[in-house]
């Protein structure tokens, strides 16, 4: 099924197809600052794929240009770094049942926050966690905690997935949820999967909410935080990283450090505004 918006701008014919400057003009309305040149990036960089006539120019149906205008979205609203828009895209995750539309309002499929699921009235009374605030969210927790610091606990161990569970207090089944939702990521290794000291941190964490009655599904708002926030650090320390010098490339290690310290400090900050009716 075409997209409404691109039948005004097909060509005559019987061509069901847009070439590349069609397609620039069919979205730089909604998208004022995509160029050709950035969809060849895109393109390059493995997010879109589209077909090419026999003397080599591109055809964009309908499916890539929906493709493209959710990346241009993801990107202008969300600030999410290409690698994670292309997982997201790879995934299939955003592909609508006729396999030809993608979600554009990516809010309407995250879950809803722990404390106030939405699923059903059953899930809403049993896990809202009862009693006292926990600890962390009066107090500051302790300096070697600190979400902003990158390079806490950077020791270089790695953990297998049994490890990681033992280590955590999760047991396999729930780790497994837990990794589901993007909560704990590993890396390959010699045809296994490894994890990091920050994946015992997450997955540590993850135990705790889950002795609230909090499911693993519900702490998915924080990976998609994460990302989004990843992608706006991502794009101020960009032009640094582009430059390949030894001394923009300390400035943009400086700087990564700067904001994600910044970020834990407001998130932290507007938490507490956030529950200071029920911390009193």
């Amino acid at each position: 099924m075409v997209d409404q918006r691109m039948e005004r701008h097909l060509p005559p014919g019987d061509r069901s197809y847009l070439s590349i400057g069609e397609v620039l003009a069919l979205l730089q309305d909604e998208f004022p600052d995509v160029t050709i040149s950035k969809i060849r990036f895109l393109e390059s960089q493995g997010l879109i794929d589209p077909e090419r006539t026999p003397s080599g120019y591109r055809k964009f149906y309908d499916i890539d240009v929906a493709r493209l205008r959710f990346i241009l979205h993801e990107q202008k609203e969300h600030f999410l770094p290409l690698k994670v828009i292309k997982d997201r895209l790879d995934s299939g995750e955003l592909l609508g049942d006729d396999n030809c539309r993608l979600a554009t309002d990516t809010a309407a499929a995250e879950p809803a926050p722990p404390s106030a699921p939405r699923d059903t009235p059953e899930e809403t009374a049993t896990t809202e966690p009862a009693g006292r605030l926990p600890v962390w969210m009066v107090k500051p927790p302790p300096s070697s905690s600190n979400p902003g610091n990158l390079r806490a606990m950077a020791s270089g161990a790695t953990f297998s997935f049994d490890e990681l569970a033992a280590s955590s207090g999760l047991t396999v089944d729930q780790l497994r949820e837990v990794e589901r939702f993007g909560i704990v990521t590993g890396r390959p290794a010699g045809g296994t999967t490894v994890y990091d000291d920050h994946a015992v941190v997450a997955a540590r964490v993850a135990a705790q909410f889950l002795s609230f009655g909090v499911e693993p599904r519900h702490l998915r708002l924080y990976r998609v935080s994460a990302d989004r926030e990843a992608g706006l650090i991502e794009q101020l320390i960009l032009p640094l990283v582009k430059q390949r010098n030894p001394a923009a490339q300390a400035q943009a290690h400086t700087n990564l450090e700067a904001l994600a310290r910044l970020g834990g400090e407001l998130r932290d900050a507007i938490l507490r505004q956030s529950l200071h009716p029920y911390a009193d």
